[in-house]
């Protein structure tokens, strides 16, 4: 079982409209209406491809029982953790000419009660977990040091930890040694203070944030691919990629993909970079299943190209 923490779920809710006009009014040609936030896609991606996943998330107001009801319609068990400010709504604005416009909410704030009732049942929880995900942004009221906490307390119990976050919180995190983090290129670029213009710069960001506590690297390099890197070296993986239709959720669906398959080694960074090709080629935040899977598109070396110019260099 992969247990997933989301501390600032959301519900989204997606507007296609022909062409956004400011001061007018603008009528939807679709919409639709999806359980968000990074670990949310996670636990989402796991059940896609058959496997049991359980969703640790804080959630309030009629917004956080649609969340519930929206992930039990899709066979997520949820473990809800009860606050008193309604969950967040996010608004994306799909425009025909495929331009995506988000709102994303604030979300409620935590007091220290319902801060440790989160921990709580993240410990509760992860009793039957091979992997603990923490995914996303912190919300109002937890500190930076939360993910932090979460990481020492997994390790305490004896639990693997994955953390996909950034800034002062993945900083913060690294101390506690979490097993995996799995930052883009834009969060590896601001954790080292420098831009990336190749896969080489790349690589010498995830070492520093080894040398920082992290014992894996996994990151996502858009349409360059994907790199891990660990105590045993340096593996780069891509996959040839017909038509991108969406690339919402599909550093999650990756994340998913290299915790089904272990979580370490050169075969989960397969499985990783599959799932996020498969993704990728889906409309909207939809997971790809098995059926969705091309491995034989994907290409994992150990020789990394180290002198290759990212297509999507950070600056």
């Amino acid at each position: 079982m992969i247990l997933t923490v989301t501390p600032n779920p959301s519900l989204d809710r997606t507007y296609e409209v022909p062409s956004l006009e400011r001061g007018e009014v603008i009528r939807a040609t679709g919409e639709r209406m999806d359980p968000g936030g990074k670990g949310v896609n996670v636990s989402r991606a796991v059940t896609a491809a058959g496997r049991r996943t359980v969703a640790v998330l804080p959630l309030g107001g009629a917004p956080g029982a649609l969340v519930a009801d929206l992930l039990d319609a899709q066979g997520i068990e949820v473990a809800p953790v009860p606050v008193a400010g309604a969950t967040r709504s996010n608004i994306a604005l799909a425009e025909s000419d495929g331009v995506l416009t988000k709102i994303n909410a604030p979300g409620p704030e935590l007091s220290a009660a319902e801060q440790e009732l989160l921990l709580e049942t993240v410990r509760e929880q992860s009793r039957d977990a091979s992997w603990i995900a923490c995914c996303g942004s912190l919300p109002r009221g937890l500190a930076p040091s939360w993910y932090a906490e979460v990481v020492a307390r997994a390790h305490a119990g004896g639990a693997r930890i994955a953390l996909d976050t950034s800034g002062r919180a993945l900083l913060e995190a690294l101390r506690e040694r979490p097993d995996v983090v799995k930052p883009n290129a834009e969060e590896l670029a601001e954790a080292v203070g420098r831009p990336l213009a190749t896969v080489g710069d790349a690589v010498k960001a995830a070492e520093e944030l080894r040398e920082m506590g992290a014992q894996a690297v996994l990151a996502s390099l858009g349409a360059d691919g994907q790199l891990l890197v660990d105590g045993s070296g340096a593996w780069f993986g891509s996959a040839h990629v017909k038509v991108v239709r969406s690339n919402v959720g599909a550093g999650d669906s990756s994340l998913a993909g290299f915790l089904i398959a272990g979580g370490s080694g050169p075969e989960a960074l397969a499985s990783a970079v599959a799932h996020g090709a498969a993704a990728v080629q889906l409309p909207g935040s939809e997971m790809p299943t098995p059926d969705d899977l091309d491995p034989a598109a994907v290409t994992v070396t150990a020789e990394v190209p180290m002198d290759r110019v990212l297509k999507e260099p950070v600056s």
